[in-house]
């Protein structure tokens, strides 16, 4: 049984291009040509890679993709979209995305992130389901982060960056690293992604509590642990 992804495009010719190429895969296509229609096929979550166009009738893809991240479906993202500045590819990464294609794009480029993203989910998780760091603990089976007691609500990259840095608390982690450990990119795309994901983490882990956890290490990376 091929692995399913929702493709959720307005365009007719390129989503009958892009379902054409993938089924040719091996891959189990469903369409839908509206954010509405997509958000009630993805909220299902029997999909492995959705393929979400931004620019959308009746429901814009952004809002699509936070009405999904607010329902806890993790189901990876890819954004298509026409908008390619640094800061549209922010914003759509920090809006719960898990990769973001410029149109017009390569199939080839498509179907490899979309291959990428599919084995990542696939990745049988470590034995280890419990990561600690001083009072802040991450139970990784029911995905649940608490610090002193109180639940902290992450969204679904925030949660895979703090799992990163757990796994490596008390090191420095530089941001290559981190592009590569949790974005997946061997490549820095020139964009503040990081800086924008560490200072939302940061707020929530150590806002309001007594001690810092997370430090910005100048010129080098960042470390996830207790001074002194």
């Amino acid at each position: 049984m091929g692995h399913k992804i929702l493709l959720v495009e307005d365009d007719d010719a390129t989503a009958g291009y892009v379902a054409r190429g993938l089924g040719e895969e091996g891959f189990v296509v469903d369409r839908a040509a509206n954010g509405r229609d997509g958000l009630f096929h993805a909220t299902d979550g029997s999909y492995d890679c959705i393929v979400l166009d931004r620019m959308l009738p009746g429901m814009d893809g952004m809002a699509v993709l936070s009405a999904l991240r607010a329902a806890g479906v993790a189901t990876p993202v890819i954004i298509l979209s026409a908008l390619g500045s640094p800061e549209d590819r922010v914003k759509g990464l920090v809006g719960g995305a898990d990769d973001y294609l410029v149109k017009p794009f390569a199939f080839a480029e498509l179907l490899a992130r979309i291959r990428l993203l599919v084995r990542r989910g696939a990745a049988t998780p470590a034995a280890q389901t419990m990561l600690r760091c001083d009072d802040l603990e991450m139970d990784l089976l029911a995905r649940r982060v608490v610090r002193s007691g109180r639940t902290l609500t992450l969204q679904p990259r925030e949660f895979r960056l703090l799992e990163y840095l757990l796994r490596h608390a008390e090191q420095v982690v530089t941001r290559t690293m981190l592009l590569e450990g949790v974005w997946d990119y061997h490549f820095d795309p020139g964009t503040n992604v990081i800086d924008v994901h560490l200072s939302r983490l940061r707020k929530k882990v150590d806002e309001g509590f007594a001690r810092p956890l997370l430090h910005t290490v100048r010129g080098v990376g960042y470390r996830l642990g207790v001074d002194g």
